[in-house]
Order: structure tokens, then C-alpha cells, then sequence
């Protein structure tokens, strides 16, 4: 709808122009023939009075056509340009709850994910495997309860399980990423794991790869294993599930069904808290872009750029118990007949207090 209604103002404004350039040289030629006459009636002298008093009619005439069609050419111009005008605010505005669509989804995807982790680390075979790390059979246990889970939830790359120390002591695909034995005390997520204050507590890691997921970008979850599996058990361990953030994040922000038309000229974005893109619809996600986004006071907004693109944006609003992590949705969409590649810029940005709040929960 507001590509029709812009496209129904640029024809009008296009056919007003026409139409009055046309009368505009008809006017003229008016003006040349009255000219014309008043040069013959005074050559005629007294018998060309009366004709010429018809000539300076003509003319009269003439300037007060030119007239109306300028005012006409005015009046349709400033209506073309609010048809234009309220064309951009629907297509914003549906452009602006799409891009909160896409970080719903997102929200609620990983609202589940710190549901899982919390709820396996509490698992018996986790718990007991944790609670005596040298034991193999308790280790191989572990692992294989963690295999199971990993054949229903096929979001993960993998599932990890270290001791106190920060040592791996059990993952869910082993044949595949040979982790056991891997130190990851200097992980950031191991550690804000193991400082979790008791078991409804989680920690959440930047979008990041992973060496040893095979260089995959993960979402990463971890919580403390803590004794007998209780709440406020004593921490025996700590837990990592790696979310598959590549496969997952492409599926939501290609869920979208654009039109044929706009879809080679349309982008869709997940940017972080510090603006960079870590999810694209044209496949650009490797974090090192970042989008200049033009923050106003509204979580959920959008602008026009220079070139006539316009740039739609949501702040995420969370999901249940999980507040977000300052991320937004974006969405990009070139003019009608401009194809050439949506790019980011280098950012200038503002952080508002409740991102800072968001960041400081994110650690």
C-alpha cells in the first residue's frame, strides 16, 4: 500500500506538471497573437480600434490562465508531497514493527535457551558428574545423557560441562568436537558462570566463534552446577550450552515474506548493543560492520537517509524473565528501482540509560 499510494503521487505530480506545461503554451501562444493583433490594429489606425481592444483581452485572458495553472501546478505539488509524506510513515511504521518481529523472535528463542541451561544443570548425570570429576564412568555418563538432549534440541552445536577448576569433563558430541580435557577457566562464560549467585542466576556471552565449535558463531548460556542440583547448593561445577547462533538467527531474519519487488532491495539486521551486525539477511554477520543507526528518544522508530532509503529500527523489549541484551532489530530498504547493496557506516551513537542498564545485566 504505500508504494502504491507513493507511485500514485508521483504520477500525479508528473501528469500535473505536463498538463499544465501544456497549458502554459497555449497561454503563450495567446499572448503571441494578441501581440500580433495589437501590431495589426495599430497599423490599421482607426479602424483597427475595436480589434485591438479584443487583443488586449486576449492578453488579459491569457495571464489570468497562466495564473490559475501556476496555482494549480502549487496546490498539486504540496499535495503530492504529503501523499509522499504519509506514504513514508506507514512504510516506516510497517517496516518498524517488522524489525520488532525479528527481535521478538530472537527474545523469545533465547528466553529458552536460559531456560535450558538452568534446567540442565540440575540433570542427575551433569550433577554427578560434576561431583566427582575424576570418575570416567561418571564422566562418559554425562556425556551420553548430553547426547540425548543435543537429538531433541537440534538448535546446539554442543553441550559442556566443567569442573570447578575449568576443566571440560563432559560434552554432547564428543566424535565430533573433542573437547574433553580443554581448559576454558579463562572463558568469560565459565567464569560469570561460576559467580552466579544461586541456581535461578544465568550468564549470557557475546555473539562470538567459536575455534572449537568449528569457528562457528555461538550464542553462549552457562550457569553453575551446584550440589545435589538444589538452588542454593554448593557450586560443584559449571555449564555451557552453545547455541547454533549462524543457522538459528539466518531462519528468523529470513522469515519475513517480502514481495517480490522488494525483497533484492530490502536488507534485515540483528546489531548488538554496540551496533554491530551480527545478523544479516544478505549473509554480512561476521561482527566487523557497524550500522550507524539515528537514535531518537523512541525505542522503535525510522528515518529517511539522503538516497532516499529508509531505515527502520526496535529496541528489544525481552521476553518473560529475560530482559534482552540491548539489541535491536533493523531493517533497510533502498527506493524502488535501487538495487545497489544496502552498507552500514561507521557508527556514532548514543547509549541511552536503560542500554547501559541492559549492559551491565549482560556483563
Amino acid at each position: 500500500m504505500p508504494e502504491r499510494i507513493l507511485n500514485a503521487a508521483t504520477k500525479m505530480s508528473e501528469l500535473t506538471t505536463a498538463k499544465v506545461n501544456e497549458i502554459q503554451n497555449v497561454t503563450k501562444a495567446a499572448k503571441i497573437l494578441a501581440l500580433n493583433a495589437l501590431i495589426e490594429a495599430s497599423r490599421a489606425g482607426e479602424a483597427g480600434r475595436g480589434f485591438a481592444v479584443v487583443a488586449n483581452e486576449v492578453n488579459i485572458i491569457s495571464q489570468q490562465v497562466t495564473s490559475i495553472a501556476n496555482e494549480l501546478q502549487n496546490l498539486f505539488a504540496s499535495e503530492a508531497r504529503d501523499l509522499r509524506s504519509t506514504a513514508q510513515m506507514v512504510r516506516g511504521a510497517r517496516l518498524s514493527d517488522l524489525a520488532l518481529y525479528v527481535i521478538e523472535l530472537i527474545d523469545r528463542n533465547l528466553y529458552e535457551r536460559s531456560c535450558d541451561v538452568r534446567w540442565w544443570a540440575t540433570d542427575s548425570a551433569v550433577v554427578d558428574g560434576c561431583a566427582d570429576p575424576d570418575d570416567e564412568k561418571a564422566g562418559r555418563w554425562a556425556s551420553k545423557r548430553l547426547g540425548v538432549i543435543l537429538d531433541s534440541y537440534t538448535v546446539y552445536l554442543d553441550l559442556w560441562v566443567a569442573d570447578c577448576s575449568g576443566r571440560v569433563i563432559a560434552n554432547g558430541r564428543p566424535d565430533k568436537y573433542r573437547v574433553r580435557g580443554l581448559d576454558v577457566s579463562g572463558e568469560a562464560w565459565f567464569r560469570q558462570a561460576m559467580a552466579t549467585g544461586d541456581g535461578t542466576e544465568y550468564a549470557v556471552a557475546d555473539i562470538e566463534r567459536n575455534e572449537h565449535l568449528g569457528g562457528r558463531a555461538t550464542a553462549t548460556y552457562a550457569t553453575a552446577v551446584r550440589a545435589d542440583g538444589e538452588a542454593d547448593g554448593k557450586i560443584i561445577g559449571a555449564m555451557g550450552i552453545f547455541f547454533d547462533w549462524e543457522s538459528q538467527s539466518d531462519s528468523v531474519i529470513n522469515s519475513i515474506g517480502f514481495a517480490e519487488e522488494e525483497a533484492p532491495r530490502t536488507r534485515v539486521m540483528i546489531v548488538d548493543r554496540n551496533y554491530n551486525v551480527i545478523a544479516s539477511s544478505d549473509g554480512v554477520s561476521n561482527r566487523t560492520e557497524r550500522f550507524a543507526l539515528q537514535l531518537g528518544s523512541k525505542d522503535k522508530d525510522s528515518y529517511l537517509l539522503e538516497d532516499g532509503s529508509i531505515v527502520s529500527f526496535a529496541l528489544t523489549p525481552g521476553y518473560e524473565t529475560y530482559e534482552g541484551l540491548g539489541w535491536r532489530g533493523v531493517i533497510v530498504q533502498k527506493p524502488r528501482n535501487a538495487l545497489r547493496p544496502v552498507q552500514g557506516q561507521i557508527a556514532k551513537v548514543r547509549t541511552g540509560s536503560r542500554e547501559q542498564r541492559l549492559e551491565t545485566l549482560a556483563g
